[in-house]
């Protein structure tokens, strides 16, 4: 029997298990099975295909011979690629393709029955939720970042700027007694304003805005608009340590 035969997810919930499992198998053949997945993938052999399925298992073999096949096929040619690369390089490549496939594999079954926006939307969003592959085999996915709304933690310790938040100026407050009653999330919201209101962004020399995403550089200490330095807030979720473009160009430039 063959053992891409599968079952068919129907609701959004059995699409995300179905997407977990054959995750899970992926990640498995390409870290704690790495050393059984490579000598799999001999490069005297032909077009071989990495399949993940639903029962957290993996398996290297060929590609599936109906054309069209019932389900999306995962990239062809996986182990040609083997010896011409390094191995972390390779298996880096590899597991971009399979998150590739996954999606494809995820959006066919949407596609399939009738997925609406709706559906979409909240099967990505849950998709979105887990580390991609290519993040947990290249080792990103442990890795957390400090995001703006962590600032007032970060610069909290700093005397000057947590006396800064603590003293209105008079006129401020005899102005606020005059309008309506604001809710704790917008006074969050003005004191985190007026602390760092004079934070300006590494890359661009803007000021800080509540409404907008910053991230901290760990290494220079200086801050960026996401949009800057092309850091979204979902990949910074996946970032240990972040170094901005001016450090990461030191680091490699050193001898």
């Amino acid at each position: 029997m063959d053992s891409r035969a599968q079952y068919n997810p129907r609701t959004v919930e059995e699409v995300f298990r179905d997407f977990k499992g054959r995750r899970a198998g992926l990640i498995k053949a390409l870290t704690t099975d790495v050393e059984d997945f490579y000598n799999q993938c001999d490069p005297d052999k032909e077009n071989l295909c990495l399949y993940g399925f639903p029962s957290e298992q993996w398996e290297v073999n060929l590609p599936a011979e109906e054309v069209p096949p019932e389900l999306p096929e995962p990239v062809l040619g996986i182990n040609f690629a083997r010896d011409g690369m390094q191995e972390k390089d390779w298996l880096s490549l590899v597991a971009v393709h399979s998150d590739s496939w996954l999606l494809a594999i995820a959006y066919y079954f949407g596609a399939r029955f009738g997925f609406d926006k709706s559906d979409r939307k909240r099967l990505f969003n849950m998709i979105n939720e887990l580390p991609s592959i290519f993040e947990v085999v290249t080792g990103t996915a442990k890795k957390q970042v400090k995001e703006k709304s962590s600032v007032s933690n970060h610069s909290g310790s700093k005397s000057k700027s947590s006396s800064k938040v603590q003293r209105a100026p008079e006129h401020q407050v005899k102005q606020t007694k005059a309008l309506e009653p604001k809710d704790e999330e917008e006074e969050l919201d003005e004191e985190d304003e007026d602390e760092h209101g004079e934070t300006l962004c590494g890359a661009c020399g803007e000021h800080y805005g509540t409404d907008e995403f910053w991230i901290c550089c760990d290494i220079c200490e200086k801050w960026f608009h996401g949009k800057c330095v092309k850091i979204t807030p979902a990949r910074a979720e996946h970032i240990k340590q972040y170094k901005c473009p001016s450090c990461s160009n030191n680091k490699r430039a050193r001898p």
